[in-house]
């Protein structure tokens, strides 16, 4: 099966047919060059997808990332990522094995079609050519054979008429005979010329067509395994990034799988617990007994043994927390105690404590102090050891760059030609300054841990003027706010501006404390330290002295203590070393 002997006399067709499988070709590379930009378009929408949901730096979402289910989510976003990729890898391997390559071969066969159609073209004119030698070889043997028969019978018209001349018959003679040596030669020519055009025609159709033919078969059939070739490297480019994409996948169910719920749970008690105990249950009053009434030492206005009398009045009138002031109306009308208590409650459902309400307030205020005095136990605790950890950080990286300094200057000493020594020691006295800053500031951070931790029995007096929590020291004043500290009974002080929202409990429940007896010492304390009791609610103490213990360490860091009958208040904790008498009720110190 041979064109050059099947398709003999089909050269146009076989130029068209050529012309066609080029065409088809660049059409198959469009095609591909098409899904290459699909590939690249997609992956790049995966990625900007991937992207825009990844954490942002310093937010909320950030921190969200902790439980196992955004950690899952975002271990989805990152194999996203790698499976975007995968499709840009497929589409370059397709640009640079297919479209590439297959473009630089429809050159060529551009090339080589022309080529050997040029060859059939200049064959065919070869072939016309002869062609044409001959028919002008044959007419004129055809016109000299025509003169020679007139010139044969004009002689044998002259020689049988008597009167012409001799002269006149030879002539016609000679000219016959010219005209018949005329016929003759052209009859050789003729006859030369024919033999070799029937050579030329052989040759036409039987080697030249038939080579080029060939040629020509084997270059569309070179096309078509080309073809498929390029379709099989197609699939191929695809099946060898299937893998990669399964191990993506294989990556998502695996993240799936690690969620942890109740590690998920475990996190939102460490995110959100605030070490606080729960209000106990109040008491039953009966009002058919005397109007005496007596509140539980669990109940919610006496919060933990007594902490009630300093707020609302007692023998203590004259040391009040700033956010209860004693402002009786004679025209207001006293409701029951245990009313107050279902308004107070009912009002505030989300606020179960007054630590809780005055934190609140605190909270709406912006001041967040230094120490986070602010925050719950747990919380706060929580803070301070991510500010220590923060800080030793910073303090190993000044070191690691103290003591690349230390070795630069090593160099230049040995080396005077790379740089002078002495231009280094601005440098490593500005780093040496950078980490005893530090290193202070982590002492005190550390100090206010270990407080809140309970570890510090007692501290030392640059402690102590470190810690700055219990030395007098008042937030920056905001609106004449008192300070925004945590008060000796575990609640939160508030701005003036804020007062008028607990103002007419406050007042009732100063009439209901008023005559209610002071609490009996459970315990005797010397003081390590002198305090200066300036905040409203504390005692000053001198180093040295014993006092009474009234009310012990509730986990706040303050200790309720007496000096005679009509001077009591706290004093911080840590400041004081407590015996308690082991027959006293819930005789129990935090220090």
């Amino acid at each position: 099966m041979s064109w050059g002997t099947e398709l003999w006399d089909q050269f146009d067709n076989l130029e068209k047919h050529t012309q066609w499988g080029i065409d088809i070709l660049e059409k198959y590379i469009k095609f591909v060059k098409e899904r290459t930009e699909i590939e690249l378009s997609y992956a790049k929408q995966l990625r900007n997808l991937s992207k825009k949901y990844q954490p942002k730096k310093n937010s909320k979402e950030e921190e969200e990332h902790r439980y196992t289910a955004c950690k899952a989510f975002l271990s989805t976003l990152n194999e996203m990522n790698d499976y975007a990729g995968q499709h840009e890898v497929i589409s370059e391997n397709m640009t640079s094995q297919i479209t590439v390559e297959l473009a630089r071969y429809v050159q060529e066969l551009k090339q080589e079609r022309k080529s050997h159609f040029h060859e059939g073209r200049k064959a065919q004119q070869h072939i016309e050519t002869c062609w044409k030698q001959l028919e002008s070889s044959k007419r004129r043997f055809e016109r000299d054979c025509k003169e020679a028969d007139r010139a044969q019978q004009y002689f044998e018209k002259m020689d049988a008429d008597i009167n012409v001349t001799k002269a006149d018959v030879e002539k016609a003679r000679q000219q016959a005979q010219i005209r018949h040596q005329m016929a003759e030669d052209s009859k050789a020519d003729y006859s030369s010329i024919l033999q070799k055009f029937n050579h030329e025609q052989r040759e036409y159709y039987y080697s030249h067509i038939p080579t080029i033919f060939q040629k020509i078969q084997e270059m569309e059939e070179r096309r078509i395994v080309r073809m498929g070739e390029s379709m099989k490297t197609y699939a191929e480019v695809d099946r060898q990034v299937v893998p990669i994409i399964g191990k993506c996948l294989d990556g998502i169910v695996k993240a799936a799988e690690s969620i942890d719920q109740k590690n998920d749970s475990q996190l939102v008690i460490e995110a959100y617990k605030s070490g606080f105990e729960p209000p106990g249950d109040i008491e039953f009053e009966d009002y058919t007994q005397p109007m005496k009434r007596t509140i539980s030492e669990n109940s919610l206005s006496n919060s933990r043994e007594g902490k009630a009398e300093l707020k609302f009045g007692g023998k203590s009138k004259g040391k009040l927390w700033p956010f209860i002031k004693k402002n009786k109306s004679p025209k207001q009308q006293k409701e029951p105690l245990s009313h107050r208590f279902n308004e107070f409650m009912t009002s505030k459902p989300k606020i179960h404590c007054f630590r809780s309400l005055k934190r609140g307030l605190s909270l709406k205020l912006g001041a967040a102090p230094e120490d986070f005095s602010n925050l719950p136990p747990e919380q706060r605790r929580k803070k301070l050891q991510q500010k220590v950890d923060e800080l030793n950080k910073d303090i190993q990286k000044e070191m690691d760059q103290r003591d690349a300094i230390t070795k630069m200057k090593d160099v230049y000493l040995k080396n005077p030609q790379m740089g002078d020594p002495a231009s280094l020691d601005h440098k490593l006295t500005e780093v040496s300054q950078n980490i005893e800053k530090l290193r202070l500031e982590a002492q005190k951070f550390e100090a206010w841990l270990a407080e809140v931790e309970g570890r510090l029995p007692a501290r030392s007096e640059q402690a102590r003027r470190q810690s700055g929590m219990y030395d007098g020291q008042t937030a920056p004043p905001v609106s004449n706010c008192a300070q925004d500290r945590e008060s000796p009974d575990g609640s939160y002080t508030e701005e003036q501006s804020q007062e008028s929202e607990v103002k007419v409990l406050a007042t009732d429940f100063d009439d209901e404390f008023d005559d209610e007896e002071p609490l009996p010492a459970i315990g005797t304390c010397k003081a390590l330290y002198t305090f200066d009791g300036q905040n409203e609610g504390t005692i000053s103490v001198v180093e040295g002295e014993t006092l009474y213990v009234i009310e012990e360490d509730k986990g706040d860091g303050w200790t309720r203590i007496r000096r005679s009958e009509d001077e009591e208040g706290y004093v911080p904790t840590s400041y004081v070393e407590v015996y308690l008498d082991k027959n006293a009720k819930g005789a129990k110190t935090y220090i």
